[in-house]
């Protein structure tokens, strides 16, 4: 109760910072240095709701004790961020986009802090409090797209992009980039958690992914021509919309019933071939552009089972749906010549898009690792089960149970046995030449006496 009142003491204190007006600015004068309480605002921002809200989410859909404790110190956090954010020197911006985002996300913020000290009184728990609940789970929930899009809002307003007639292609970059983190982060929590989900609904993994990829292709179809003469960047991305919910169509019928498909890979490797071709402007606009847009190894998960081990290879399409993402938000005409007027090559732009990807696909993977290790999760886990992505290696040396004993625990092809303790002969799920022509996860086979699944 004593921080809660403290919380509420600053949700007080809070609207007076707010009341802070900046100069009229209609330019952003790049001249001007950004000063330390700036970049003091923006770290403490982007570790907030990048990391810190995130982890309280996730702490809170396993029912985890420091739920509470998390969500508490990122809600002080973010109050001083945003109080320096309004109190600095140096540069200054116009009012823009982020800065009504910011007042937007305040009173949403207060709305969750509320309703989370209500539901910690435990008070009128027929009556209220389900209706409450409804509330606090869903936006704790949307708080990291909340985060995400505020902090590349963030980005733009300290750049001083995307004003005039930039804001469309900014918003078709930052939107098709930010889908594709999206669904890599979809991808993964599928992969660790959603195989069971799958099996009871009978349904694949390529019919989710067939039906956003037809619903995506029919919104890109109708959304990217503005008006005015065509171009050939507004028919390529008109045809690209085509591709997907053409493909989308095809992925659709081929996964019915629980089978597999091979049409979201091709299709995205088809998406990437299209980036990549993509005439630009300037030339490191052209070399960016080779940076792998399509995730060929997509093909893998037609040969992976969604299993309680996953394969470590099979965390290789959802990292390059991210390094995708990242390379498409990267990629709007001032992004490129920002980067071409300071100096920078391909190379190092580059670079600098596969450290980002990984750092992104860390904070994925913890947050999956973490809902799975904590809360009511971290009691039904068993203590001889090996962590998702990792499996035992088959090696000739074995114990008297006749298991493999040695050093490998921890290698990256998968183990031996199965959950009723029946050993398997490392074929039974992979693909065999003359028998399946694929993975049989579902277990058709048994109903159909093995028949040959086309």
């Amino acid at each position: 109760m004593e921080r809660a009142g403290r919380v509420a003491l600053l949700a007080l204190w809070f609207p007076l910072a707010l009341a802070h007006k900046h100069p009229a600015v209609v330019d952003i004068d790049p001249k001007v240095p950004i000063d330390w309480i700036m970049y003091t605002h923006m770290a403490v921002q982007t570790f907030v709701w990048a990391i810190l809200f995130p982890i309280g989410m996730v702490l809170g859909l396993s029912k985890s004790r420091f739920h509470v404790p998390v969500q508490a110190v990122g809600v002080v956090a973010t109050l001083v961020g945003s109080y320096l954010g309004h109190n600095h020197g140096g540069r200054e911006f116009a009012a823009t986009v982020h800065g009504i985002m910011a007042q937007i996300i305040f009173w949403v913020l207060m709305v969750q802090t509320a309703c989370g000290v209500f539901l910690r009184l435990h008070i009128l728990n027929k009556t209220v409090r389900p209706w409450i609940r409804r509330v606090h789970g869903p936006l704790g929930m949307a708080f990291p797209i909340i985060g995400w899009t505020q902090i590349i809002m963030g980005v733009v307003t300290a750049l001083g992009f995307c004003r005039g007639g930039e804001i469309n292609q900014c918003l078709a970059h930052y939107i098709m980039g930010s889908a594709f983190i999206a669904y890599a982060a979809i991808l993964v929590i599928m992969l660790n958690l959603g195989g069971a989900w799958l099996q009871r609904r009978g349904c694949s993994q390529e019919m989710l992914d067939s039906s956003v990829i037809l619903v995506w292709g029919i919104i890109n179809t109708f959304t990217e021509h503005q008006g005015g003469p065509w171009t050939h960047k507004d028919m390529q991305h008109t045809m690209m919309g085509v591709l997907w919910w053409a493909g989308g169509l095809l992925g659709v019928f081929l996964s019915r019933k629980g089978k597999r498909s091979f049409v979201p890979a091709v299709i995205i490797i088809m998406t990437g071939w299209g980036m990549s071709a993509h005439e630009q402007e300037l030339m490191i606009s052209s070399k960016a552009s080779l940076v792998p847009d399509s995730p060929n190894s997509r093909f893998t998960q037609c040969s992976a089972t969604p299993s309680p081990t996953v394969r470590i290879f099979q965390h290789l399409p959802p990292y390059l749906l991210v390094l995708s993402g990242i390379t498409f938000i990267s990629a709007t005409n001032e992004e490129m010549k920002n980067a071409n007027a300071l100096g920078i090559d391909h190379v190092t732009y580059a670079l600098f898009d596969f450290s980002l990807s990984f750092l992104v696909y860390l904070v994925i993977t913890f947050l999956v690792h973490l809902y799975s290790n904590s809360g009511r999760n971290a009691m039904i886990m068993g203590d001889g089960e090996p962590e998702a992505g990792y499996a035992k290696l088959d090696q000739r040396d074995r114990g008297e149970d006749g298991l493999p004993d040695g050093p490998e625990v921890f290698e990256l092809t998968e183990a031996e046995g199965s959950q009723d303790g029946s050993e398997l002969t490392g074929d039974s799920d992979a693909v065999k030449i003359g028998g399946e022509d694929e993975v049989d996860w579902m277990q058709h086979d048994e109903m159909r006496g093995g028949a040959l699944r086309l």
